[in-house]
């Protein structure tokens, strides 16, 4: 056993409000420079939805993330080092401009300057690559507030997968948001298909970086990444990508995008693994155990055998106490409600979602029922407007069993927490029902519901002893300005490819715009 600890994210999808808070202060702290215009580290897709870039999630046409062979062993679905070889300055696989969007702007000085007249003067978009009039088609949220609309929803993977599972008539209509960064996976495709060795996972939190200095832009990582989240600096040549606001977290602070979260959905904690068995997890053979596998692998923080592994390992005492204190781990083990997105793409993703249940009790009520009795709960949950089979091709490449387990868990949660509410007595069988105790469900009701900020974010602080090689890490990865480190010389689009100067950023489908 080889332990390691990963700084790991879930989401709980009840609270998200799509708001885009998050995505508008990653821009503004992480992609504020030419040449990632187009790039969101940090987005909020309405599901139903084609997702940024588009399509993203069809892997028989992006070929991203991994697959088994015929002998059962892991190999990358874009093809190994002879393929690369061969598409190393023409590959296909890497989505289009159109597949982003061409990122605009406005022209507010014609309103600031136009003179008076009676006719109010117009703004026009401007593209950000070429400084001319552009035509609006796309951007990173176009599917917002569309979630069900035929002429989108019908383009959605998921979606065409499911076929007539899923309706798009007005009636059935549904929709939630899905924030998405990077994974940091343990198994991270990107970081095995870059010819550079540029792209490497941090061992002591196992936050997967970019080395700036030695990314040399082949973009082979754009084409491994199956959630799409790697992004090419097209005036550097470089590729960029989500970095888990690490300066942030070797303070003990969470990422930017937590932090700015309106509906404090965000938690952020420590997991322990064993780092000689994720091959092995990655390797089961059915895709439906893909969770369960990894669910099953992180390592007991409390299991004193684990504890005297790690200390073996020289990892920090504090580090071991915040994984035992995570709420993470909570979530994913003790109380068994986060989820994975793709597992099926044997990335071994370390950022985790609750799936929503709240439709499912604005139906009932609707219908004039009780809807946080837990009997009418349970029973509902075959008839959520969000299909069941829908959020299991997100979360457990389509086991609907462990789904509903899931919805079941939050449901009793809610019915149970009632009778606390209003002072009543509580019903003990409705804990028995999902396989919890009143405890555990009271544990769960206070850390979704009603934790503080220590409860949320449990993050251990990086150590003295590590100072010199972090400093030398954050020169390494440097993403904060034009010209600084990491981010001169010439790069296969030349330096001066984009725009040299900041430039004022139109954030698509929200009024306003955010400085860039």
């Amino acid at each position: 056993m080889k332990p390691m600890a990963q700084v790991a994210m879930v989401m709980n999808l009840d609270k998200c409000i799509g708001c885009h808070t998050c995505s508008v202060t990653c821009k503004q702290t992480w992609t504020n420079r030419s040449g990632l215009e187009y790039a969101w580290f940090n987005n909020v897709e309405t599901r139903p939805g084609q997702g940024y870039p588009r399509t993203y999630e069809d892997q028989d046409r992006w070929r991203g993330g991994w697959k088994l062979d015929g002998k059962g062993r892991l190999r990358l679905r874009a093809g190994g080092r002879l393929r690369k070889l061969f598409t190393l300055f023409d590959n296909p696989l890497l989505p289009k401009l159109k597949d982003y969007y061409e990122p605009w702007t406005y022209d507010y000085e014609t309103l600031t300057t136009a003179p008076l007249q009676q006719q109010t003067p117009v703004a026009r978009p401007k593209s950000l690559l070429t400084g001319k009039d552009t035509k609006i088609t796309w951007s990173a949220n176009w599917d917002d507030n569309l979630g069900g609309a035929p002429e989108l929803a019908t383009e959605d993977p998921i979606a065409r997968k499911l076929g007539d599972k899923v309706k798009f008539e007005f009636e059935r209509t549904f929709m939630f948001y899905l924030p998405r960064i990077c994974e940091h996976c343990l198994n991270p495709a990107c970081a095995a298909s870059c010819p550079s060795g540029a792209i490497y996972k941090r061992a002591e939190d196992g936050i997967v970086l970019v080395d700036q200095d030695r990314c040399r832009g082949w973009r082979m990582c754009v084409s491994g990444c199956p959630y799409k989240k790697v992004f090419f600096n097209h005036k550097t040549g470089k590729a960029e990508k989500c970095t888990f606001c690490f300066p942030r977290i070797e303070v003990g602070l969470p990422t930017v995008c937590a932090e700015t979260c309106v509906g404090r959905l965000r938690y952020i904690g420590v997991m322990l693994y064993d780092a000689d068995a994720v091959s092995q997890v990655a390797s089961t053979p059915d895709e439906r155990d893909l969770y369960a596998a990894q669910r099953d692998a992180f390592l007991d923080p409390f299991d004193p055998e684990v504890i005297a592994a790690c200390e073996r390992e020289g990892m920090p005492r504090d580090w071991i106490q915040a994984a035992q204190n995570s709420p993470v781990y909570a979530l994913i083990r003790t109380y068994k409600v986060a989820l994975p997105l793709h597992p099926e793409y044997r990335t071994v993703p370390m950022v985790w979602y609750i799936p929503p249940l709240s439709p499912v009790v604005d139906a009932l009520r609707d219908t004039g029922h009780d809807a946080e009795d837990h009997g009418n709960l349970f029973a509902a949950l075959e008839a959520l407007r969000i299909p069941v089979e829908y959020l299991a091709e997100l979360f457990t490449a389509g086991d609907t069993d462990t789904v509903n387990q899931v919805l079941r868990r939050l449901a009793a949660m809610r019915s149970y927490m009632r009778d606390v509410n209003l002072g009543r007595d509580t019903r003990p069988e409705i804990a028995t029902r999902v396989g919890m105790t009143e405890d555990g469900i009271y544990g769960m009701y206070r850390l979704l519901a009603v934790a503080k900020y220590a409860e949320r974010y449990v993050i251990p602080s990086a150590h003295a002893e590590q100072a010199h090689r972090l400093e030398d890490l954050a020169t390494e990865c440097s993403l904060d300005s034009d010209g600084g480190p990491g981010m001169s010389g010439w790069g296969p689009l030349g330096a001066e490819a984009g725009r040299p100067e900041p430039v004022t950023i139109g954030m698509p489908g929200l009024p306003g715009s955010t400085r860039a």
